[in-house]
C-alpha cells in the first residue's frame, strides 16, 4: 500500500508501513496525514524544522507541508491515516483557525504514557474500516472517527493558543510567527522582504531587525531557504521541466532561476535533479 495514494473514489487510506520508499526524498503533501510511530525511529524535516520520530510519537501534517525523511531505522513501523483535502475540510469544519496554526507550529508530539493505547485502538479501527469495502457507511464512519480524534487533540491543546498573549511571548516573537506563516503561504510567488513587511503593516527595516533579533537569521535568508526547499521538491518529485518550475515559482526567466538556485545550493537545477 502506497502511503498518501488517494483516489477520487477513495478519499482516505489507513494502514501500517514505514518511510523506506520515500527516504531522502522531498515530498510536498497534497493530503492531510496522521502518523503514529509504533516502533523504531526516524528523523524527519518538516518545512525546514527537524523532528525525531520515536515510539509513541504522533505526527499531524496539513496539506502543503514539505517533508524530508533523512533517516529510518530497519525496525521503524508506523500506523497512518491519510485523507484528501476535501474530506479533511469536511472533518475539521468545527475547528477554529488557531488550531491549525498550532498544528503547523507543533506537528510532532510524543504522547504521554497510557495515551498511546487509545491511539493504537483508533488506528486499528480505521484500518479495519478502510479494508471493509462492503460497509455501506464506511466513509461516514471514517469521518466520525477522524473528527473525534481531531477534537480530542483540540480539547487537550486549545488552552495553549486560546490565551490572548501567552506569558513570555513578546511582540517580536509574535511578529516572527506571523512572518513564518506568511512565508509558508506566499514563498512560491513572493521572495522580497518588502512584500511580507507590507502584509504585516510594518517597514521592511523593522521586520528585518525583528527577525534577526528573534532567530539570528535575516528575513531574506529565511525566505530563500523556503523557496529553495520548494524548488528541490519540484525538481525531485515532479516531471516538470526546468522552465515550467521557473514559471510556476514566478521567476522572470529560466536563466535567473538557474542562477538563483546555484547561488543557494552550489549546483544547477539540472545537476541537482540528476543527483542520486
Amino acid at each position: 500500500m502506497e502511503i498518501w495514494h488517494i483516489t477520487e473514489n477513495d478519499p482516505f487510506i489507513a494502514g501500517t508501513g514505514d518511510f523506506k520508499a520515500i527516504e531522502n526524498r522531498f515530498i510536498k503533501l497534497n493530503n492531510a496525514s496522521i502518523f503514529f510511530c509504533r516502533q523504531g525511529h526516524a528523523h524527519i524535516q518538516i518545512d525546514l524544522l527537524e523532528y525525531d520520530l520515536i515510539p509513541n510519537a504522533q505526527l499531524v501534517l496539513l496539506p502543503g507541508s514539505i517533508i524530508h525523511i533523512t533517516e529510518v531505522s530497519d525496525d521503524f513501523k508506523i500506523s497512518f491515516i491519510v485523507c484528501s483535502p476535501t474530506l479533511f475540510q469536511e472533518i475539521s469544519n468545527r475547528l477554529e483557525p488557531p488550531f491549525f496554526r498550532f498544528l503547523k507550529e507543533a506537528p510532532c508530539v510524543v504522547l504521554p504514557a497510557g495515551r498511546e493505547r487509545s491511539v493504537d485502538r483508533l488506528a486499528e479501527t480505521i484500518e479495519e474500516l478502510y479494508n471493509d469495502r462492503e460497509n455501506c457507511f464506511r466513509l461516514q464512519i471514517a469521518k466520525n472517527y477522524i473528527q473525534s480524534f481531531l477534537l480530542e487533540i483540540y480539547d487537550k491543546t486549545h488552552r495553549l493558543f486560546m490565551q490572548k498573549r501567552p506569558e513570555g511571548v513578546s511582540r517580536q516573537e509574535e511578529l516572527f510567527k506571523r512572518f513564518i506563516q506568511l512565508v509558508h503561504k506566499h514563498c512560491t510567488s513572493q521572495r522580497e522582504v518588502s512584500f511580507y513587511a507590507n502584509e504585516l503593516f510594518i517597514t521592511a527595516r523593522y521586520l528585518s531587525t525583528v527577525i534577526q533579533n528573534v532567530s539570528g537569521l535575516t528575513a531574506k535568508s529565511i525566505i530563500d531557504k523556503h523557496v529553495v526547499l520548494e524548488i528541490k521538491t519540484l525538481l525531485k518529485s515532479t516531471d516538470l521541466s526546468i522552465q515550467e518550475i521557473s514559471n510556476q515559482l514566478c521567476f522572470p526567466d529560466q536563466s535567473f532561476f538557474g542562477r538563483y538556485f546555484k547561488k543557494h545550493t552550489g549546483v544547477s537545477p539540472l545537476k541537482y535533479r540528476n543527483m542520486p
